[in-house]
């Protein structure tokens, strides 16, 4: 095989390529990757970060719903994976933290946020969500 046509492959190859890698990299700049890549703490890899990290990856795994075009329902749905997130750092917080003005306010994040999701979970079972 001669170069000119080998160089020609590579280049049609990349041609054709160069649009899906660009808009996987984009998808994966959103934040929407895969659980297990997103569950890859940046920065610090102890204990409470990577907690951190897999707390973040549940809840964004949670909030990828499929829409439906009813508003209400879709921002109920979201806000339930939402708000466990919420509740799942707010225990890390309490798992790890030190200071105690954060750590109540993590008990009064899980308080509140459980009770939101207990209204939620409710307004769905009555309005067919």
């Amino acid at each position: 095989m001669s170069l000119k046509l080998i160089t020609a492959a590579v280049m049609l190859a990349a041609t054709f390529t160069s649009p899906l890698v660009a808009q996987e990299m984009d998808h994966s700049k959103m934040g929407h990757g895969s659980m297990q890549t997103m569950a890859q703490p940046k920065g610090d890899n102890g204990p409470s970060s990577q907690a951190f990290a897999e707390a973040n990856a549940t809840m964004h795994e949670g909030m990828d719903i499929t829409f439906t075009g009813n508003a209400d329902i879709d921002f109920v749905r979201g806000m339930i994976a939402h708000h466990r997130g919420a509740i799942d750092m707010a225990k890390i917080e309490l798992e790890y933290g030190k200071d105690e003005n954060l750590r109540k306010l993590a008990e009064g994040i899980i308080s509140a946020q459980e009770a939101e999701i207990k209204t939620m979970k409710d307004w769905l079972a009555r309005n067919g969500g």
